[in-house]
């Protein structure tokens, strides 16, 4: 059955707060056994949406689901959460959210906005180069929140200028996420585009994602890893990824165990980093393949003004980048990265293939073959540094070569891989592998 939220008092005007009458769709949608609640042509603006079990949210050609940035609108849904990671943003509200549920499809051809441009703003700390992070003010919430959900499908759907983080599914089962459209700001602090977190049994493809963070993060954060486990059994394919972040990645958060990870088949396109995979927080991350990638990094501008909201970029235009470490301040050990596979990648790149662990958390048996790697100036500043955010290293000064190995154990290049250093970069990328 079909449930047109205009017939439950819904006004398309882009003003009126339409909670209530969406809301009413979806509880007499679910009531009856489940449906489509359509979201016809307008521009319906809300506070926060609860999904439920059996409901398909389709959004109409046309139709505009906006998110209220008004507090009182919003389900504050994880005020009881407790975790000592501050870049997890827990605190606040988030607009699509679904707990406990089965069955739930988020679909069609309209558009999700956050209204990201309205809490970040510009106030020209790169000199006027226009690539630093933005500020923030304000209430920003996450654009979903989706936990514990069995058979979820995100299909089609256009999610637009999210000012959080932009579709989170924790804990969640046998997940379809398919030709999707992620249009974010692409200087907008943690509008991560999918953060899988602590779910199992996930296919993401035919997607095009374009961000200021993260474009697909896979991760395992504290509080849902004491709820769900590990995050495993992951298929990514197929998309086409911009970010001023990292294209694929897989941490920071890793408090469980994180592995069969594939990511495949996809194009990055002038990310700061282009495969990372963090190891902080005590998970093993293990069984992972990466195959049949291409595209470019590079480096953008930081901030010169230093605040203690954001600085500078996470990356320095770094092809691929694996890193176990301590956080900053942090006693708590980082877990194993181990059995690692990456092949046919074709990346032009500004920075350092990093693979760099510690005495106390070597990484393991990493293999890269059948791959190019072309270093080109592509962006407005040169390599000079290493990038090891978030950790007791963080940024530092260092010479840059074409791969850095720190305490690794089992690392090999197979099978033609090659390193091509152009005349544009000479200068301040040495032609060597350095291992230490």
């Amino acid at each position: 059955m079909n449930y047109n939220i205009l017939d439950y008092g819904a006004v398309g005007d882009g003003m009126t707060v339409n909670t209530s009458a969406i809301q009413k769709a979806i509880d007499e949608c679910t009531a009856n056994g489940g449906g489509k609640v359509i979201i016809p042509t307008g521009r319906f603006l809300s506070g926060t949406i609860m999904l439920k079990s059996n409901v398909n949210m389709y959004l109409e050609a046309g139709a505009e689901l906006i998110s209220s940035l008004d507090p009182a609108d919003m389900i504050d849904f994880m005020k009881d959460f407790d975790d000592d990671n501050k870049d997890t943003g827990w605190a606040g509200g988030c607009f699509l959210l679904a707990r406990h549920a089965e069955n739930i499809t988020i679909s069609g051809e309209g558009r999700i906005d956050g209204r990201g441009r309205e809490v970040f703003y510009e106030d020209d700390a790169d000199g006027g180069s226009h690539e630093s992070p933005l500020k923030v003010r304000g209430f920003r919430p996450r654009m979903s929140f989706l936990e514990d959900i069995k058979n979820l499908t995100v299909r089609d759907v256009t999610f637009y200028d999210a000012a959080f983080w932009t579709l989170h599914m924790a804990g969640c089962r046998d997940v379809l996420i398919e030709n999707i459209r992620i249009e974010n700001n692409d200087r907008g602090p943690n509008n991560d585009g999918i953060d899988p977190d602590c779910c199992q049994n996930v296919i993401i493809r035919g997607c095009r994602i374009a961000c200021a963070d993260d474009c697909i993060v896979v991760k395992t954060t504290a509080p849902m890893t004491e709820k769900y486990g590990p995050c495993c059994n992951i298929l990514i394919s197929g998309c086409i990824l911009y970010s001023h972040s990292s294209a694929l990645k897989i941490g920071t958060e890793t408090w469980g165990d994180i592995h069969h990870i594939t990511m495949s088949d996809c194009i990055m396109e002038n990310c700061t980093r282009g495969i990372g995979i963090w190891s902080r927080d005590g998970g093993r991350i293990h069984d992972i393949m990466i195959h049949h990638i291409s595209g470019n990094t590079l480096r953008y501008k930081d901030r010169a003004k230093q605040d203690s909201e954001v600085v500078v970029w996470w990356g320095k235009g770094d092809p691929v980048f694996l890193t176990a470490t301590k956080r900053a301040g942090v006693e708590r050990l980082p877990g194993v990265i181990e059995d690692i596979t990456l092949d046919h990648i074709r990346m032009d790149c500004e920075g350092t293939i990093m693979i760099a662990g510690e005495e106390y958390s070597l990484i393991k048996n990493v293999t890269i073959s059948d791959s190019t790697f072309t270093w080109k100036k592509q962006g407005t500043t040169f390599p000079d540094c290493f990038d090891e955010q978030p950790s007791a290293r963080g940024v530092y000064k260092h010479e840059t070569p074409c791969i850095y190995i720190r305490n690794g154990e089992n690392i090999s290049l197979e099978d033609k891989v090659v390193l091509r250093v152009e005349a544009s970069l000479k200068e301040y990328i040495q032609e060597r592998i350095i291992n230490e």
